[in-house]
Order: C-alpha cells, then structure tokens, then sequence
C-alpha cells in the first residue's frame, strides 16, 4: 500500500452502498470517514437522512467519523460552512498522521472540497430579499440564471433556496477578488456504478424499511419540537413529502408512491452530476456496486495500490 494516499473520495448515487465500501476500506487502510452529505449534518435527524449509522461498526470495530450530527434541525447549513468544517477535520486529521476517505452523494459538497471552490460567508441581503418577494417562480429562476451557472436544478427546490442562491451568487460577483483561496488537496476517486433498475429496487426496499423504522414519527418529533412545516421541507425529499402527509395534504399510499418517484429521478440528477464531473476532468474509478462487499474493497484496494502523485 502506498503510505503517502490522497484524499480517497468514494461518491455514488443514493442506496448504492458506497458507505458501506467506505467504512469497510477504512479498516484495510486505517482511515478516518467524512462525510459529504448536506443533510446527515443535522441532528435528530437519523432516518430520513439515511445516516445509517450500523454501517460504521464492522466486526465490532466503530470506524470514526466526521460531520455527521453537527448543528440542529432549523439551521440552514451552507456550502461555505461545510468547507470550512472539512478543513478543520481534514487538518486535524493530518497533523495526526491519519487516512481520510471523504464519503457521500452530495455532488456540490464533494466537488468544492476537491476542485477548490473559492467561497466566502454571505450576510442577508435586505434589501435584494424585498426586492425579490414579488417574484415569480419563473422570474426567480431567470434572476439565478442571469449571476450564476447552474449545474442542475437544485437551488429551486423550494422558493427559499432560490432566493438564498441568488443572494450568495451576486455577493460573490460583487466580491470576487476578496474571497480567499481553497487549498489544493490531492484526491482519488472512487465511485459506485449501479444499473438504474438496480438502484430503483434498492431505493424502494430501502424506503419501506426507514418507513417501517419509524421515519414518519421522527418527521412529527421534529414538527413538535417546533420546526415549522416549511422550514422542515427545506431538508430534503423524504422531510418534504412526509410533512405534507402529516399535514394533511394527500394519502400514505400517494406519499409512498410519489416519494419514492422524487428519490429515483434524484438519484438520476445525482449521476448526471458526477458524469459532468468526469467530462470537465474528474477521473472517477468506477466499482460495480453489485458486486460483494468484499469483492468491492479488493478492486478499490487495487486502485489505491496502483495510485501514483
């Protein structure tokens, strides 16, 4: 094994089982997880984010790992925040002589870290949030388009992610030159590559299996601690349709069905992600995901043997 490993990043669409390399790879080459996931940050929030947590210990041995339960439900946690929390584990993990292997599928929270995105922390804007209340959907979009290069459709899950990335994107065009530099960190990449059916079934047995978890009560705890319904919405597809269930605003049946639709077409948007990684540059080392578990960290184990600075 090489002593001198970059960054090991294992990416792939949701319910293809890469935490399960990550962790069972830290064992082979005494590694340190962080996570890449804009939602396994919150606490509390345990089923719905699929933190799935057992998959850290292996044999009996707990693999750890890093931002993951860091700030409360209602915060609205940001790109720049995540970097600057990687920094400190990723330098703290450094000075201790320690592998890391960044680990997820967020896409935008993976490529920032290892393409170097220059960002910066970005107050509220008053006046351009006034200034956009009127707006149209459509016309927010356009606002977005017109300061910002979008590489999917993100920023318009909900009406208040928009008005933020609109905020963040002109600052950033005011600001440029004031933004300091994300430092350069040498990485290798592996991804997990599963056939669309695949992944399909695995989204919907793993959906049955958080719902029968106990994902709806979590959803109604955080609803009765007083996180308003529009906020919780804001934390992802499962919070979304759970929450308009329990509102009241259509069937169990509907939410499964409709639910389970919004995370197969994510999961779409999540490879259509990293495959624009790859035309602009990212090598990605692609495993079969089908593969055992152990067949899965011997061809990894491979890659990494053959790595070369």
């Amino acid at each position: 094994m090489n002593a001198n490993l970059p960054l090991i990043t294992i990416l792939g669409p949701t319910a293809s089982g890469k935490t399960a390399l990550a962790t069972h790879l830290a064992v082979e080459v005494d590694a340190e997880i962080i996570s890449a996931d804009s939602r396994q940050v919150y606490r509390r929030m345990d089923i719905g984010t699929g933190k799935d947590l057992s998959d850290y210990q292996i044999d009996g041995r707990q693999i750890p790992y890093h931002l993951i339960d860091i700030v409360e439900p209602g915060t609205k946690y940001n790109l720049f925040q995540y970097q600057q929390d990687f920094l400190k584990v990723y330098d703290d993990l450094s000075k201790r002589q320690k592998q890391a292997i960044l680990c997820g599928g967020s896409g935008l929270y993976i490529e920032s870290v290892l393409d170097g995105y220059k960002m910066t922390s970005v107050p509220v804007n008053e006046k351009l949030r006034a200034e956009l209340k009127d707006y149209t959907e459509a016309q927010l979009e356009q606002r977005l388009k017109s300061v910002k290069k979008l590489h999917n459709n993100a920023d318009f899950d909900t009406r208040q992610r928009t008005v933020r990335a609109i905020e963040i994107a002109e600052y950033q065009k005011q600001n440029a030159n004031s933004i300091p530099d994300f430092p350069k960190i040498p990485y290798i990449i592996i991804g997990v590559a599963m056939e669309r059916e695949t992944v399909c079934q695995s989204i919907y047995s793993r959906l049955k299996q958080r719902l029968r978890d106990g994902m709806i009560d979590e959803v109604q705890a955080l609803l009765d601690s007083g996180i308003a319904p529009i906020d919780l919405e804001y934390y992802g597809l499962e919070y979304k349709f759970v929450t308009q269930y329990l509102q009241g605003e259509f069937s169990y049946n509907y939410m499964v069905e409709h639910l389970n639709i919004a995370i197969r077409q994510f999961a779409k948007r999540q490879m259509t992600w990293f495959r624009r990684m790859e035309r602009n540059g990212f090598k990605i080392n692609w495993i079969d995901g089908r593969l055992p578990i152990e067949e899965k960290v011997a061809v990894a184990m491979e890659i990494l043997n053959g790595y070369s600075k």
